[in-house]
């Protein structure tokens, strides 16, 4: 028996940077199939963790990220989003909390929680991508596309570096090169200090989005690992902060 051939795809451009109102986005191609599924597709390839951990791909990642915190809010019109992380925790905190018992560790976590909202302090508003998972990133050859912006908001540069050196795991010293990219400076101690709070706070978001989804999701996946493992991994951010603190 012969197998099904795959589905036509009938690619559009619906919008392009530039054209037709559209001044800060190119969208990725739609493709429809010959049944009338509509998707969105970019012909490339998705970065990983090596990739972002790579130096020599740090100044274009980079120059990505800064475009779109500086350019995108640009081109903004109505209602302005904010992602704040420490909100996100109080949020997922409340929700923990209405199943008692399900993690006796939360009133500790909230309390770092709040000693890193203070390390940071004031911040810079930037548009924010919120989600620098290295797969998020998609090389076609020619460029990068920055996708999934589910939870885009205006939010601290900070946030989106952190995130991105905790995602991929950058030591130390890639993090001070991430931050020397994007600042086009020096590395203070201020700034460094800032950043490992923001790091570590980044980390105790996806724990504690974790713990909430063992109670609330639906998927098939094993979060108490999950959550376990990120656990470990704030923690361990946490103490890098600490000891910064008390250098």
């Amino acid at each position: 028996m012969a197998a099904a051939p795959a589905p036509e795809r009938l690619p559009t451009s619906l919008f392009n940077w530039g054209d037709g109102g559209y001044p800060a986005f190119n969208n990725p191609t739609i493709v429809t199939t010959a049944n009338g599924t509509v998707l969105a597709f970019v012909e490339g390839r998705t970065l990983t963790s090596e990739d972002v951990r790579n130096s020599s791909n740090f100044s274009m990642i980079v120059e990505l990220v800064r475009r779109c915190h500086r350019e995108v809010p640009k081109h903004l019109r109505g209602p302005a989003i904010l992602f704040w992380v420490f909100h996100a925790l109080r949020d997922y905190a409340h929700t923990l909390g209405e199943t008692p018992g399900a993690h006796p560790a939360l009133p500790g976590l909230m309390q770092h929680a709040a000693e890193l909202e203070r390390a940071i302090g004031p911040v810079e508003l930037v548009f924010g991508h919120n989600d620098l998972l290295a797969a998020n990133f998609i090389d076609d050859g020619n460029r990068l596309w920055l996708v999934d912006w589910e939870y885009a908001g205006f939010n601290s540069p900070l946030f989106d570096l952190g995130g991105m050196a905790s995602n991929s795991e950058l030591t130390p010293a890639a993090g001070e090169k991430l931050l020397e990219y994007y600042f086009d400076k020096p590395v203070n101690d201020q700034l460094r200090y800032r950043f490992a709070a923001m790091t570590a706070a980044s980390l105790l978001r996806e724990t504690m989005w974790s713990m909430v989804s063992e109670i609330h999701s639906q998927i098939d996946y094993d979060f108490s690992v999950y959550s376990a493992e990120n656990l470990a991994r704030f923690e361990k951010a946490y103490a890098a902060f600490k000891s910064m603190r008390r250098a």
